[in-house]
């Protein structure tokens, strides 16, 4: 079904939950971080305890840790004997679960996320974890490659990025007008105005920000999603990256698009190593996602 091409803060957290180690079923865990509650599900395969390591998962866009991509994920890999953290990124909502409601004001920001994934890293090591690998899709797929280049951690011994955001400026712009019905440009210069005047938490009503149409979005958050920056795109940082990084690109996927062709240049497959699903999507859905375990599996395994 696949085929590999290969070219070769510290943040003092409270937990809210007892974790149950040495069980095989889900246990909701909560932490504290910057006045918000953050969610996430453990699953500690049977006969093992967070000293045997963990994936800590991180979803797409406006998304959530139960969505239908990450749960069939994670339920695939417990069968691999591989426990995992799926974490709820807040995007600024307090105890936030399921998906980003696009009535709530946006006030987050892109690269939240990395803060919020330290926080975790770091419970993590308080709880005595094992190796972790880091794992990202979509958007949290570059969030968590910035996480790798720029913060990095003790624990972090591996990266996988499934259909990891890529971007073009032209791109970017043409998805923005087809979605709210207005030229990026002037938006942005708007946005970009506030927060020179010193008025970042300002709202800008009916902006739109991502999928949300019509959403009220601040002048801070609109920037930190809109301003052109190369960074988005993930295969320009991959490099940067120090840990062994597996990216997993879908042949059918039309939401990031030409991921492989930009990424296979760059595989040396050791440092960084390139799985291509040829049936896949942007979502791995049903069993695509064996198919993603598969490929993980043989990376993580000894001499992967």
């Amino acid at each position: 079904m696949f085929r590999y091409l290969v070219a070769g803060f510290l943040l003092t957290t409270l937990a809210f939950a007892d974790v149950g180690i040495g069980t095989a079923q889900a246990e909701k865990v909560r932490i504290k971080h910057d006045g918000l509650t953050l969610n996430g599900e453990l699953n500690i395969v049977e006969g093992k305890t967070l000293k045997d390591g963990v994936v800590l998962v991180v979803h797409g866009t406006l998304a959530h840790s139960g969505m239908g991509t990450i749960k069939n994920l994670t339920d695939v890999l417990a069968e691999r004997a591989l426990n995992t953290l799926a974490i709820t990124l807040s995007l600024g909502v307090d105890d936030r679960h399921g998906m980003y409601d696009c009535k709530v004001a946006h006030r987050h920001r892109h690269l939240d996320a990395l803060k919020e994934i330290e926080a975790w890293m770091a419970w993590l090591q308080t709880r005595g974890a094992g190796d972790v690998v880091l794992f990202g899709h979509s958007r949290g797929g570059n969030q968590a490659a910035r996480y790798a280049a720029e913060l990095g951690h003790i624990l972090l011994k591996r990266l996988v990025l499934l259909a990891p955001a890529n971007w073009d400026e032209t791109r970017a712009a043409k998805g923005f007008e087809r979605n709210h019905g207005q030229p990026l440009s002037a938006a942005l210069e708007k946005a970009r105005a506030l927060v020179k005047a010193g008025r970042s938490s300002e709202i800008m009503k009916g902006m739109g920000l991502l999928f949300c149409r019509g959403a009220d979005v601040s002048a801070e958050s609109f920037v930190s999603y809109y301003q052109p920056d190369l960074r988005f795109d993930t295969p320009s940082i991959l490099n940067e990256i120090k840990v062994p990084t597996l990216v997993i690109a879908g042949g059918k996927d039309t939401v990031v698009r030409g991921l492989a062709e930009q990424v296979e240049g760059l595989a040396d497959g050791s440092r960084l190593q390139l799985t291509v699903i040829d049936d896949a999507g942007h979502f791995f859905l049903d069993l695509l996602a064996e198919d993603v375990a598969d490929a993980m599996e043989a990376f993580l395994s000894p001499g992967g």
